[in-house]
């Protein structure tokens, strides 16, 4: 399942033919960014790549005044199959993502209980920004939030909750946890 592709295809069906820039304004509106992993950026690209592949279709070119032009996109027959697996999958794929952090913490064998304790405190403080920050978002966007939109704000709400809760366990646990790591990495 590809986000990007998920989001072009969603925003050609619900908001009909378009340009690049529409499709892009629209992700920038949304804030895409802070709820999934689609960059406004790269949506040049992938409007590209989808009409080589016919999944969406050039429908007319449009200017206005001194603007460049612009390529007026539309769902294709294809697109329209495309987006409906890409949203089925998107909604039955439960897989965790790996975090990086799980990793590191397999390698800390350098650092003291203090190095490590003050990184992770770092952490846990920057999500409790972005707690507060993403809270302070949809108390700006509540009038504008409808249907299953209010889902999205809540699931990354808990989910940096539970973040925050991982943190607090761990920094508790951290003395013990250190006390049984291993004092040097073996090599051959």
């Amino acid at each position: 399942m590809n986000s990007t592709r998920l989001f072009v295809l969603g925003a050609l069906a619900r908001g009909g033919p378009m340009h690049g820039h529409q499709i892009r304004r629209a992700a920038q509106v949304d804030r895409t960014e802070l709820w999934s992993d689609v960059k406004p950026g790269s949506l040049y690209g992938a409007l590209h790549r989808m009409q080589v592949e016919g999944v969406i279709e050039a429908v007319r070119t449009e200017q206005e005044g001194n603007r460049p032009a612009r390529t007026i996109y539309a769902l294709t027959s294809a697109g329209a199959a495309e987006l409906i697996d890409h949203r089925d999958e998107a909604l039955r794929d439960t897989k965790l993502r790996h975090d990086p952090v799980d990793l590191a913490l397999q390698n800390v064998i350098d650092l003291g209980e203090d190095a490590l304790r003050a990184i992770i405190v770092a952490r846990r403080k920057a999500l409790a920004e972005q707690l507060d920050s993403w809270l302070a978002l949809r108390e700006l966007a509540a009038p504008h939030i409808r249907g299953l939109e209010w889902t999205t704000f809540r699931h990354t709400e808990l989910r940096l909750r539970t973040e925050l809760a991982w943190h607090d366990e761990l920094l508790d646990q951290l003395p013990k946890l250190m006390a049984n790591q291993p004092t040097s990495m073996t090599t051959s």
